[in-house]
């Protein structure tokens, strides 16, 4: 798949080389305190996930969010992940996660960037009719970057997260291709 380009990021593919930098991220807690995963993650886990994420279909692979060198024109560094899962092809439908794994990148607008530009591809690309996620009631930061994405509030599960000796509610947020396309009409007369 070529590069998906933004503004100020694009989508690659996922390099072996990467997986230094996802070693990192998902062995930190401040980066994982939103995330699914609950237990460190070494390199031989990390390296297996990576061939096992290689036999899956193209369109289930994990995606690298790069953002322009600011030191070095021409060159990119990598942030984050993004990727569609949990695909429901007779409904056009598919789930969707990211990872800022860059901390010193948090609240610059990269994630909502990265939604947008994700977003676009399911609906243009693949077809998708609808695109969903969880996250967590208490990820406010997330919260509020999936609804400058488009996404509305479903509903929730409740206290169906433990983390930290207590149960949280996690929230069902979904966007339709037509609420996406609208918006984008909105913004781009504006």
């Amino acid at each position: 798949m070529p590069h998906l380009i933004g503004t100020r990021i694009r989508l690659r593919a996922a390099e072996k080389t990467d997986i230094d930098s996802f070693i990192n991220w998902i062995n930190d807690p401040d980066v994982t305190e939103n995330l699914m995963l609950v237990s460190p993650m070494s390199r031989i886990e990390e390296e297996r996930w990576y061939e096992n994420m290689l036999q899956r279909p193209p369109h289930e692979h994990v995606l690298v969010i790069d953002i322009k060198d600011r030191d070095h024109p021409g060159e990119w560094h990598a942030i984050g992940t993004c990727q569609f899962i949990q695909f429901d092809w007779r409904n056009r439908s598919a789930e969707l996660g990211i990872m800022i794994g860059e901390k010193s990148f948090w609240n610059q607008g990269y994630g909502t960037e990265s939604m947008l530009l994700l977003l676009e591809h399911g609906f243009n690309t693949l077809n998708l009719h609808r695109v969903w996620l969880q996250v967590y009631a208490k990820n406010k930061r997330g919260i509020r970057a999936y609804e400058k994405a488009g996404f509305f509030y479903e509903g929730k599960f409740r206290q169906a997260h433990f983390q930290h000796g207590q149960y949280y509610d996690v929230h069902l947020m979904s966007v339709l291709k037509d609420e996406w396309q609208n918006a984008n009409s909105v913004n781009q007369q504006k």
